[in-house]
């Protein structure tokens, strides 16, 4: 292992870094021998003595390992990966649920996303320009590989639901002000957008949203926290679209 590697390693830590190289780096003999049999071409592999085999393989000591490892605990098992490039198409909410991202910036909120859109089978989330890059080695490790599965985009998220609309592909979003989410009539396709941990969707995307949602508390009149955390929010509205199914 040379100290170029050492450095490509810690570089790729950063957004510019990633895109520069093409690259991102996952952790872990679950995660990337799941990547290893996808559809993601893993480019090198650094593993402890016994972990892996192959030609892409470098065996490494422990010490070297924690030297490589971004996590605050050095995991076996390091890879550089290619990261994929995916098409952007609006049949896709036209013929399934799709989840559109406003700005959502926390790593964990983003990989618990990811997780819960595999576990609920929506293939793809539509991010804005702003949120957390997908390919960050923190919201990687969260999406407890559920990334290999979801496809991620982002683009000009207004613009983008903006067509959708003139489409007439309904465009769902939670606010406040919404309709109640248990008694809406809910489509099996269309989008459905989450916004910001601390702003919600941002004006420029909101008025392009075609039908607001609320989740209730319980009792309806209760008072308690202002609002949900938005993985947890984006969880509730997932399972209620997919239990109308």
């Amino acid at each position: 292992m040379t100290k170029a590697e050492i450095q490509l390693v810690r570089d790729l830590a950063e957004k510019r870094s990633r895109m520069q190289h093409g690259l991102f780096v996952a952790e872990g003999e679950k995660l990337i021998g799941e990547l290893r049999t996808s559809q993601f071409r893993v480019r090198k592999i650094f593993a402890l003595e016994g972990i892996f085999e192959g030609p892409e393989v470098e065996t490494v000591a422990p010490r070297d390992m924690e030297r490589l490892s971004l996590l605050k605990t050095a995991n076996n098992s390091l890879a550089l990966v290619e990261i994929p490039r995916y098409d952007l198409d609006m049949a896709q909410a036209a013929d399934a649920l799709v989840l559109a991202l406003d700005d959502v910036q926390n790593p964990g909120n983003l990989g618990t996303i990811v997780r819960l859109a595999d576990w609920f089978g929506i293939g793809d989330i539509v991010c804005s320009e702003g949120t957390a890059d997908c390919f960050n080695p923190k919201v990687v490790q969260a999406t407890m590989g559920a990334i290999l599965r979801v496809r991620l985009h982002y683009t000009d998220l207004p613009r983008y639901l903006d067509e959708a609309a003139r489409q007439e592909i309904p465009v769902y979003g939670t606010f406040l002000e919404g309709d109640n989410l248990y008694d809406t009539p809910l489509t099996p396709h269309g989008i459905v957008v989450m916004g910001n941990e601390g702003r919600g969707v941002r004006p420029e995307t909101a008025c392009t949203v075609t039908r607001k949602l609320y989740i209730p508390p319980y009792p309806a009149d209760r008072r308690g926290s202002e609002s949900l955390n938005v993985a947890m929010a984006t969880g509730i509205v997932c399972a209620e679209f997919r239990r109308r199914r």
